[in-house]
């Protein structure tokens, strides 16, 4: 387990690092309240698909403990209340709707007698999928070790590690359990505009573990893989559609490009809460803009011109046919996704 928490469970409170001061302050921020929880997602307090369900079904538990209820229908409301608002804090990673829907499943269906026994089961269930994050992480690691070579240089995008789940990671937990079990990897870590995921959490956690590591800014990609040669490149994702394009931090597509372009295997680390089968391609995925000063600005410190036309797509989608496999805590679905995908989840 990491020696760092970017989410946990402390008495009644919700507890994150706040990841928006990462490398150069470590601050731990307590939330009590379900609104205050919907702000940290959005203002990226906490952030990463993973992690951001299991915020939210923690923010649902604090409805349920905190909600001003006589009656078991009542708190009902409040936890749909909270649900609605939750919904509402970001619109692309599918574990966020996953997790609540999940939580008001359990919740808002069955017959509950009494109040404490709803707020204890809400609270149970948020646990409960906090823990499976965890496992789930460690079984994508394990399912993605016979594609890795015992010595490699790898390519990774944004932040996919403890910070982007509740812990171990996915993308960064391949890397991870590779590192872990005697593989000789040496990473390459996209800076990742412009919020420097990269730069800033990603080489973070790898100094914690001890795993060699390179920062390069996003553009600098194609000319790794052709001067230095990659073995592969692995990635996290917020969204998987039924055919496989898969929606990922913006600069994604870009890296998939150049990788096919230079015979590079390109991995997506995918727990099953990010695969959408309700969606049959990539284009139903809705892509999240976000303001303008994070382009803008670096900090506080303005780099373009005043009153400058800003697009800040926070995500793209990268079509199937550029991705090699998608490695889940189930298996490795290869092409046709459409068919390994579906195979996947119905089995489970």
């Amino acid at each position: 387990m990491s020696q760092y928490k970017s989410i946990e469970w402390r008495e009644g409170v919700v507890r994150m690092l706040d990841q928006r001061g990462l490398p150069l302050s470590t601050n731990y921020i307590d939330y009590t309240d379900y609104r205050e929880v919907a702000d940290a997602i959005r203002t990226m307090v906490i952030r990463g698909a993973p992690a951001i369900g299991a915020a939210a079904a923690y923010g649902i538990a604090l409805a349920a403990l905190h909600g001003e209820a006589e009656t078991p229908n009542q708190l009902k409301d409040i936890i749909t209340e909270a649900a609605n608002v939750l919904r509402k804090s970001r619109p692309t990673a599918v574990n966020l709707f996953w997790a609540i829907n999940r939580m008001e499943k359990k919740l808002i269906d069955p017959e509950f007698s009494d109040c404490a026994t709803l707020q204890k089961t809400a609270l149970t269930e948020a646990h409960v999928i906090a823990n499976q994050d965890v496992q789930t992480n460690k079984s994508i690691g394990r399912n993605a070790l016979p594609l890795i070579p015992n010595t490699a240089r790898v390519i990774h995008h944004c932040n996919t590690g403890s910070l982007a789940t509740v812990d171990y990671g996915t993308a960064l937990g391949v890397i991870r359990t590779a590192h872990e079990a005697g593989k000789k990897l040496d990473v390459y870590v996209d800076e990742t505009r412009p919020r420097l995921q990269g730069a800033r959490l990603t080489s973070w956690e790898l100094k914690q573990l001890g795993i060699p590591h390179t920062v390069i800014v996003d553009g600098a990609s194609g000319h790794v893989m052709k001067k230095l040669g990659v073995d592969f490149c692995v990635v996290g994702c917020d969204r998987v559609a039924a055919n496989g394009d898969t929606a990922n931090k913006i600069g994604t597509y870009n890296l998939a490009v150049v990788a096919k372009a230079h015979k590079v295997p390109f991995y997506i680390a995918a727990p099953t809460s990010t695969i959408d089968m309700t969606l049959l391609t990539g284009e139903e995925i809705e892509i999240e803009e976000r303001g303008a000063e994070e382009i803008t600005h670096i900090g506080q410190t303005q780099i373009t011109p005043n009153d400058v036309n800003v697009a800040n797509p926070a995500f793209d989608v990268t079509p199937a046919e550029y991705i090699t496999a998608i490695i889940t805590e189930y298996g490795v679905a290869y092409p046709p996704f459409e068919e390994s995908l579906a195979a996947i989840m119905e089995s489970h």
